[in-house]
């Protein structure tokens, strides 16, 4: 952790609502003029889209069913740790991206000169020097691995946790997956299962070292997740968020704030899934500002 460079991680699996604490995320810092780094956790995979097709099937062949981008395998966490660690200590450090689409291909392809494709990475490059904190979104924000001696989690000062009950984001994958990229349920049933190894024993633990959860649950049935014909609403989904540290927490003020919230824990309160970006803005904000009061003391 660092009093002079903050890192701020956002860490959950995808399809798990990162998007909107990311979206929640910009408001803050947009409204408060905050100059953040980002980094995203794609670009700390290992592999290219080719490359990762080729290690999956070599995985197979060797008896490997459980080889995924949630585990140490196909990523390059003891890189991450030493990104949080430089920026830490020094507000620098090297990021690159990882190309999603043809558009963000041709983007980066424009800035940096280059004639990659979607599925590439970029060149690695500096972090821009004199930026308020660091901004990390992805799978891995929190990550332990003591096999490979790696503690990224160690360097970060405000990790937030997103993650739906698990029949919930299953069922988002699902849809998301055979909707948008064109999958058939088989074959998304096959990548949740395929993954579960690594989501527990890298994913999961996460949340137990995460500053703040939030946690979207569904009021309607969700018992086969496998059947479901629509994702449930906002309107049908209630956010249990959760402080790891809640004696200086202002629970009267967010009860006040968000209406038809209330505690179930003294650690927890639960609001309607329609305020949970309100409810992270109203959250995070205060921490926010209680990391930069801090860098300014240094």
């Amino acid at each position: 952790m660092s009093r002079k460079h903050p890192i701020i991680a956002i860490t959950g699996s995808s399809g798990a609502g990162t998007t909107t604490v990311k979206r929640a995320f910009e408001h803050i810092f947009r409204r408060a003029q905050i100059n953040p780094a980002i980094v995203e956790g794609d670009s700390f995979h290992r592999y290219n889209r080719v490359e990762m097709r080729a290690a999956m099937k070599k995985a197979e062949v060797s008896g490997n069913h459980h080889f995924s981008h949630f585990g140490p395998e196909a990523n390059l966490f003891d890189e991450l740790e030493k990104q949080f660690k430089a920026y830490g200590e020094t507000g620098g450090g090297k990021k690159r991206y990882y190309l999603h689409s043809d558009g963000e291909a041709a983007e980066h392809n424009k800035r940096l000169d280059t004639n990659l494709k979607a599925g590439e990475f970029t060149p690695w490059e500096d972090v821009p020097r004199g930026t308020d904190l660091m901004f990390y979104e992805g799978l891995h924000g929190g990550v332990v691995d003591a096999k490979a001696n790696v503690d990224a989690a160690q360097w970060v000062d405000l990790l937030v946790g997103v993650v739906p009950i698990v029949n919930l984001e299953w069922i988002q994958k699902i849809h998301r997956d055979t909707a948008e990229r064109g999958y058939s349920a088989e074959a998304v049933v096959d990548t949740i299962l395929r993954r579960m190894y690594d989501y527990v024993h890298y994913v999961t633990p996460q949340f137990s070292r995460s500053h703040v959860n939030f946690q979207r649950v569904a009021v309607v049935d969700t018992s086969n997740p496998f059947i479901a014909r629509d994702i449930p609403t906002p309107d049908e989904s209630m956010v249990v968020i959760r402080f790891r540290d809640p004696k200086n927490v202002d629970f009267p003020y967010f009860l006040s704030m968000i209406h038809n919230s209330f505690m179930s824990r003294p650690n927890t309160i639960v609001v309607p899934g329609g305020k949970m970006g309100f409810a992270m803005e109203i959250i995070l904000t205060p921490l926010i500002h209680e990391l930069l009061e801090t860098k300014k003391k240094a």
